[in-house]
């Protein structure tokens, strides 16, 4: 298993310049989970910040005696009249040359509809009568200029909070030495394609140890079906010719001042084959000397793939 990233949150920032993180997206899609998460990280949090008060926190960052190196701030909707102010402000940042994120979180509108009505809180664009799916509909329209702004994006349709928190960690937790933290991720085609990676592996070209019975039950964090998958030719030829792509493009993403590399490997349930491979990878990876942290969508969504 690869090392998973640990952060420091005493750690001071390696640019003088303080880090801030700007969460932003739809409502129901998880700020509330994402701020917390930063707070964890070690982050100076603020919720529901106009958006004109930003570039004053800064200011108080970057005073010779202030602490605060790592700022995340959540502006979304319910600001109103002041969210639409957003995007200059980000600008004005970048212009200061600010080490500046944009987190976008997102979630399907069936599933945002569902959270509201389990959690019968009203939706911020619906203060002047609208439905529930109309204001949805209208937040989704408002933000997408935002959107389009974004470094990350999160879809949390599928994800649970502390999937989510996991999410969040893999793409703020500090790099390495190598300026890149990397995710890889093992999934199930039948169950949809990560649409935040960076990269996309099919390989079910090879034998499926679903159709053995012995094998079935388990996943590919188990000996047995690790040694059924590694020890195929097909694996062997596969894995030689993917490191040596690896080996020869993680330099560049680098050297681009890529933050994060999101790589997803994916089988057809996301239980066997792909398991097995982005534990493959991520060891690989560690080995190379970038900080890898591996997980699994899928492995634990049913018995069959």
């Amino acid at each position: 298993m690869p090392d998973y990233c640990s952060t420091d949150p005493e750690a001071d920032s390696a640019s003088t310049a303080p880090e801030i993180v700007v969460i932003t997206g739809m409502s129901g899609a998880g700020r509330s989970e994402a701020m917390h998460t930063f707070e964890d990280l070690g982050y100076f949090c603020i919720d529901n910040l106009p958006p004109s008060f930003i570039g004053q926190l800064v200011d108080l960052a970057e005073l010779p005696d202030s602490n605060l190196k790592r700022l995340a701030v959540v502006c979304d909707v319910r600001g109103h009249a002041f969210f639409d102010e957003l995007a200059g402000e980000m600008a004005k940042l970048t212009e200061r040359s600010m080490n500046l994120r944009v987190l976008f979180l997102e979630a399907d509108d069936e599933v945002l509809l569902r959270r509201f009505k389990e959690t019968r809180r009203r939706h911020p664009m619906c203060d002047d009568g609208r439905g529930l799916s109309d204001g949805i509909a209208a937040e989704r329209a408002a933000l997408e200029p935002l959107r389009r702004l974004a470094t990350v994006i999160i879809d949390s349709s599928e994800l649970r909070p502390n999937e989510l928190h996991t999410v969040i960690r893999e793409r703020f937790a500090e790099a390495d030495s190598t300026g890149m933290a990397i995710s890889v991720n093992s999934f199930g085609f039948k169950h949809s394609v990560p649409n935040d990676a960076d990269i996309v592996m099919d390989v079910r070209f090879l034998p499926n140890p679903h159709y053995d019975p012995a094998l079935r039950p388990l996943s590919g964090l188990d000996a047995p079906v690790v040694n059924f998958v590694m020890s195929r030719p097909e694996t062997e030829a596969f894995l030689d010719k993917w490191f040596a792509l690896l080996d020869a493009v993680m330099p560049s993403y680098v050297a681009e001042g890529k933050h994060h590399l999101s790589i997803a490997m994916g089988c057809t349930g996301g239980r066997h084959r792909s398991v097995a491979l982005a534990e493959a990878t991520a060891r690989h990876l560690v080995d190379a000397g970038y900080q890898v942290t591996a997980s699994h969508r899928d492995i634990g969504r049913d018995r069959a793939e």
